[in-house]
């Protein structure tokens, strides 16, 4: 189907005249800087932080362009992938008017930013077994559906998404398809940005703050057309990277060898911890995982929940949220906080099961 962004966004977004910012009328990073009222003798702490950072990381998307195998003007980057969905609602939704899609249980920030953004959201569950319904999604639409949000791997369910469902969607709407893939990292699947050329209306968001260790940082990741990117940059805040961060990822982007070591620990002890839950007999089911978590389903698992935290051990209860009752989502530690929580729970589970 047709993919046509100036008529999918909202107008004043065509006209409007984005902020210019010192470091954008000038680009160079040698001279007497006399033009953005800084301060000129330094920071008060260590490291000198007194001059605004490059409002569009050029140095940095330079590097990720080489790592993705992808331009770098089809890079966004932003104050977590949140930045990046905040935008994309303030760009193609109409408040009181337009609507998107999600596909519960899905992460939950998507909802909260339409409400924010006051856009109606359309829910479609996934089936039993975390997969999309294509067709009934489809059904959902109408020519007020600005936006499709996909997880995958899902959060917080673990699986990934069968991709030629998610292929089916993007070929079959005409409004953007977002792919979060914040834990492709641990997957076995292939990113969707090997998708990009061939579907205009495709958007990827990945992020730092998983097997890259720097949540802290706040960088998320976005990925599309050039079309697509120029409009986020135009509408983000002019300095919405630190400094701080863009040198820190920067150096981190050198260090390749340090992430795929880290992930492959990850991903063992994400299998040591299925192998010893699965002995426990009160555990039903151990959902498949491609992320660095895993979706346990166990009576009683509020209860559980809350004794854990009593002994300073915290999971994520996902018992109230849809087609997760009674589960329990534990981040993959390290091998001591993994025996630290099989520990705790077998203490618990003697108590209340």
């Amino acid at each position: 189907m047709s993919f046509n962004l100036n008529k999918l966004l909202r107008p004043h977004i065509l006209t409007i005249a984005p902020y210019t910012s010192a470091r954008d009328e000038y680009t160079g990073k040698i001279g007497v800087f006399l033009d953005a009222n800084e301060n000129p003798y330094g920071s008060v702490t260590d490291g000198n932080h007194n001059r605004y950072p490059d409002p569009y990381q050029i140095d940095l998307k330079s590097k990720l362009s080489e790592i993705k195998g992808i331009a770098p003007d089809q890079i966004f980057l932003g104050n977590g992938s949140d930045e990046a969905i905040d935008l994309l609602f303030r760009a193609l939704c109409n408040p009181g008017k337009d609507n998107v899609i999600l596909l519960p249980p899905t992460y939950g920030m998507y909802e909260v930013s339409a409400a924010i953004n006051d856009v109606e959201t359309r829910k479609v569950a996934l089936t039993e077994d975390f997969q999309l319904q294509p067709k009934k999604i489809l059904e959902k639409v109408d020519g007020n559906t600005k936006i499709i949000f996909v997880c995958s791997p899902n959060n917080p369910s673990g699986n990934k998404v069968k991709r030629e469902d998610i292929l089916f969607l993007i070929k079959n709407f005409t409004g953007v398809v977002v792919v979060d893939e914040a834990y492709i990292d641990f997957s076995d699947e292939p990113s969707f940005i090997t998708e990009l050329d061939e579907n205009p209306n495709l958007l990827v968001m990945q992020t730092f703050s998983k097997a890259w260790g720097l949540a802290s940082l706040r960088l998320g990741m976005a990925f599309a057309s050039k079309e697509i990117i120029s409009i986020l940059n135009k509408i983000k805040p002019p300095y919405n990277i630190s400094g701080l961060t863009q040198e820190t990822v920067l150096e981190a982007l050198g260090n390749l060898e340090k992430v795929n070591r880290m992930i492959t620990d990850i991903l063992e002890e994400r299998d040591y911890l299925e192998d010893k839950l699965i002995q426990f007999p009160f555990v039903q089911k151990i959902f498949p995982s491609q992320a660095n978590f895993l979706l346990v389903k166990m009576p009683h698992a509020t209860q559980i929940y809350n004794e854990l935290i009593e002994r300073k051990v915290i999971v994520r209860n996902r018992a109230k949220v849809l087609l997760c009752e009674d589960c329990l989502r534990i981040s993959v530690g390290t091998r001591e906080e993994n025996i630290a929580f099989l520990d705790a729970l077998e203490k618990v589970s003697s108590k209340i099961i």
